[in-house]
């Protein structure tokens, strides 16, 4: 469908709006502080299980990202107790990041008797194999964090998991699990795209300074 562009010179944003979009960004992170102080500030409605739920999406989240994984599988399964069961991808990640911890403090024999019983069950899918390869080959470097696959060690790999398990949370209890804020910015990136293709069919729009100045 064509976009005119002219359609989003005049868009209003109220303060509502910004706060919603604030207040969204602070609930998927767990903020619970900044929360209650913005709240506060702004004198917006706050759900009264808000401040229960973020409770426990942090310290879940924060397993995750120090490496706890079997306390994080823990805490998710009393708190969303089939999401695991039926998010396997997820499970196996959170797998992963405990035998990467037992790989990193040198039990090897512990980390191998884990995989065979945790992880080798993956392997008869697909989409699994080439990951497990990887994780399995960690066991062969005296120094797993100067191997070729280094990056399944690191705070990025244990946060985009722990990333993944709060939005899964969140999309179980039948919230957003992705913050207005990236929704919007979503949005955007769809319309300058559209934008972009206006412009390469009928040339750029006649837009003048004022026009964004008055919007």
């Amino acid at each position: 469908m064509d976009v005119d562009p002219r359609h989003y010179n005049h868009v209003a944003i109220n303060d509502n709006d910004i706060h919603s979009i604030v207040l969204s960004y602070l609930v998927h992170n767990c903020y619970k502080e900044s929360v209650e102080s913005f709240v506060a500030s702004t004198g917006m409605k706050q759900p009264a299980d808000c401040v229960e739920d973020m409770e426990k999406r942090k310290r879940i989240f924060h397993c995750a990202v120090e490496g706890n994984a079997l306390k994080a599988i823990e805490l998710t399964e009393q708190l969303a107790p089939d999401l695991l069961e039926k998010n396997k991808e997820l499970h196996f990640d959170l797998l992963s990041l405990h035998f990467v911890e037992l790989v990193c403090s040198k039990k090897c024999t512990e980390a191998l008797e884990f995989a065979q019983n945790q992880l080798t069950p993956f392997g008869k899918v697909e989409k699994y194999v080439s990951k497990l390869e990887d994780f399995m080959a960690l066991l062969a470097y005296e120094e797993p964090e100067k191997s070729p696959m280094f990056h399944l060690l690191s705070l990025d790999y244990r946060q985009q998991v722990a990333d993944s398990l709060n939005r899964a949370v969140l999309e179980h209890s039948n919230l957003p699990n992705y913050t207005a804020m990236e929704r919007l910015i979503q949005q955007t990136t769809v319309v300058r795209q559209c934008i972009s293709e206006e412009n390469a069919k009928n040339g750029p729009p006649s837009f003048s300074l004022n026009d964004f100045i008055r919007s």
